[in-house]
């Protein structure tokens, strides 16, 4: 497969909820166009950010179009189709393929812990079942309750269509083995905004991040200046936006960046059932601290 650039940073998309608990597509698609314009290269759609776990098949195809329709020609979408069952993930990943998006976001199976050899053979058989989307890995054990160990990556990135990893386990060591031991164009992306600078100290891509959401051009500049040699520029930036890094998981994500999003203005709505919502001395925390970086008034 001809080397596909996801770009430096990705957003994963909340899911805009009305009053009524249904998707709001009017928001996503305005919410979509919004972080293209400041700094988002790529967008994921249904991911975790984007509450996967309670939006129905039907939902998240829709999400799919409206996104599409939103950026199209201006960033890549990739759909967060992954699933504890290899068949279900199949299914959803070939309809994204069939709209003609631009990769699928392939997440650990959860709960039914399967084994490393498993895990090769459950993302070997979604890449040969679309073998003309690119396929981004995502390891996130803290979510899922198992781990997809380095020396499974690199057989996996020998698939041509598997181009890229998330990495969410919050180890950078993990990290740099993943990188001694795939091919350069093997993408790493950091799953955790608050890594992100050091991720790319030992090759990494970019960033899928939380944080972009309202941070997203800054975060641009951050991994710009690192790449041209501005490493004193790129931490002063990590430092500037640590606090809000760490903010915006002062509970389960994505209930405190649907809460900073919806301080901005943003009618995202809550999170469904049975994330809930944010508790109130949480959000006061959060307001201070974006207030602080002078992200609202």
């Amino acid at each position: 497969m001809q080397a596909i650039d996801f770009g430096r940073v990705i957003t994963a998309m909340v899911t805009p909820f009305g009053a009524d608990g249904s998707v709001n597509y009017e928001v996503a698609e305005k919410l979509a166009a919004h972080l293209v314009d400041n700094g988002t290269d790529a967008i994921v759609v249904c991911g975790t950010t984007g509450e996967s776990p309670t939006l129905t098949w039907d939902e998240e195809y829709q999400l799919f179009q409206v996104v599409q329709k939103a950026v199209s020609g201006k960033a890549k979408i990739l759909a967060g189709t992954g699933s504890n069952s290899t068949k279900e993930a199949i299914a959803a990943t070939e309809k994204a393929a069939k709209l003609g998006l631009d990769g699928s976001l392939q997440v650990v199976p959860y709960y039914n812990k399967p084994p490393q050899e498993g895990l090769y053979q459950h993302f070997q058989a979604i890449a040969q079942a679309c073998p003309q989307l690119p396929i981004m890995l995502y390891n996130i054990p803290g979510r899922t309750g198992q781990d997809l160990l380095p020396e499974t990556v690199a057989r996996l990135a020998e698939i041509p269509n598997i181009v890229a990893i998330k990495e969410a386990s919050g180890n950078l060591d993990r990290v740099t083995q993943i990188r001694c031991w795939t091919p350069n164009d093997f993408a790493i992306y950091s799953g955790d905004d608050s890594l992100t600078l050091p991720i790319l100290s030992v090759g990494g891509r970019g960033i899928v991040s939380v944080a972009s959401h309202i941070v997203g051009s800054q975060i641009q500049q951050m991994v710009r200046a690192f790449e041209s040699g501005k490493i004193q520029v790129a931490t002063q930036i990590h430092l500037q936006l640590f606090p809000l890094f760490k903010a915006i998981f002062y509970t389960t994500n994505p209930i405190p960046i649907k809460a900073a999003l919806r301080l901005q203005g943003w009618q995202v709505g809550s999170t469904r059932l049975p994330l809930g919502d944010m508790p109130e001395e949480l959000n006061k925390k959060l307001e201070a601290v974006m207030k602080e970086l002078s992200l609202i008034a």
